[in-house]
């Protein structure tokens, strides 16, 4: 999926707007738990939006009863009609602070929603991070467990460690190969290599040598993805070299040595 193409999608503005289905809202958290990126949109809305609000709410309202006051108190030379005006304004100036008196309490409770709203928000978005945080911790105790196993197994006295140097398309990447023969095992650091351009795959390949015959062991996927670029694989072969070569996606029945990265053999480690 295009995540790019899914943010610009509109389906966040919806999710935020609580106009999506359960299983729809589900979806979206589960994109944000994924992909960062989505989160980081979403929070970006809400932020937005919760700025918005707060340009349109009421800034020191204040309603100046002064001219109305003035002219009740307004003298006149008739007393009839002051006395008819005054009952008129009376009237006047109770029917106008009862509207008064509904418009400040019908703003007074829309201030009150928006506030309550922009609340729930700021929890709803805490409450997000705290889960995205939580989601990252448990990632980073379970890396750090698998790289302290790696660790164990790779300074192991009875693994093989074999080297493999550049080849002509690539002299200065390489490679290394860890081979646990009682585990019919292998684990590959292939930091030395670079990025496999689009459409295409790492192949790592076991050899015997006389006569030559290549097996593969498999393709190197998520290669650009992987930060630690350490893969493990499976070898029940009687390995005599190891190679990796550059294959179209899916991986080759045979090698293309044209595009042989790295190589090394097993009897050079001394």
């Amino acid at each position: 999926m295009d995540i790019n193409n899914y943010i610009n999608s509109g389906i966040l503005e919806l999710y935020i707007a609580g106009a999506l289905s359960e299983e729809e809202n589900k979806d979206v958290y589960n994109m944000m738990q994924k992909h960062p990126e989505v989160l980081n949109e979403v929070l970006q809305i809400e932020a937005a939006i919760l700025k918005l609000t707060a340009h349109t709410a009421p800034k020191n309202t204040v309603l100046n009863f002064k001219p109305i006051a003035d002219k009740i108190r307004k003298p006149n030379a008739d007393a009839k009609i002051i006395n008819m005006k005054a009952e008129r304004l009376r009237s006047s100036w109770l029917s106008f602070t009862g509207w008064a008196a509904a418009v400040i309490l019908g703003v007074g409770l829309l201030w009150s929603i928006q506030e309550n709203s922009e609340l729930q928000s700021k929890i709803t978005v805490t409450e997000t991070d705290n889960e995205f945080l939580e989601q990252q911790i448990q990632i980073a105790d379970s890396d750090l467990k698998q790289a302290k196993s790696l660790i164990t197994i790779l300074r192991d006295k009875d693994i093989l460690a074999i080297p493999l140097g550049g080849q002509a398309v690539s002299p200065e990447a390489y490679a290394k190969v860890y081979w646990d023969k009682s585990e019919n095992s292998i684990y590959l650091d292939v930091q030395g290599l670079p990025d496999p351009p689009e459409g295409k795959v790492y192949q790592v390949w076991s050899l015997t040598l006389n006569p030559l015959t290549p097996t593969s062991l498999g393709t190197l996927e998520n290669f650009t993805a992987d930060d630690n670029k350490i893969f493990a694989m499976k070898n029940t072969n009687k390995s005599e070299a190891f190679g990796i070569t550059l294959e179209p996606a899916g991986g080759s029945k045979s090698p293309t040595l044209e595009q042989l990265y790295t190589l090394g053999t097993v009897a050079s480690v001394s």
